[in-house]
């Protein structure tokens, strides 16, 4: 077991900043690709953006490229998602998530992920 626990989510207005972030217990997450996933109500998890194992490559969704950024502090055992330039869109439930199996290739899929955090709200308001 990975717990993962987010925190950071709030309430800001369109155009403004916000940072996550998803910090284990107990346990390392330098062995783990990372991700973050994002839920509205009636609708499926969401990928965000995720980081390798080793913090060089990251994925984001073309809707996020360019305004998001993931990072990871492996001393930390903790992942960010940076968000600029929010938009009403944006908001939802953020989780962060671990996999363990290096060999996927593109880890933008929930599946690909072992363990959950519980989720972080986020809105922006227009």
């Amino acid at each position: 077991q990975v717990p993962l626990v987010e925190s950071g989510g709030g309430l800001v207005q369109a155009g403004g900043s916000l940072r996550v972030s998803c910090a284990a217990s107990g346990r390392t997450l330098s062995t783990y690709t990372m991700g973050w996933f994002r839920q509205v109500p009636g609708k499926g998890r969401e990928f965000v953006a995720a980081i390798k194992w080793s913090g060089i490559t990251t994925y984001y969704a073309d809707s996020v490229k360019g305004r998001f950024t993931i990072s990871r502090d492996n001393a930390k055992k903790t992942v960010y998602l940076q968000m600029n330039g929010l938009k009403p869109e944006d908001t939802a439930v953020y989780y962060c998530a671990a996999c363990a199996n290096r060999g996927v290739a593109r880890p933008t899929a929930t599946g690909d992920y072992d363990y959950w955090g519980q989720g972080t709200q986020v809105t922006v308001s227009s």
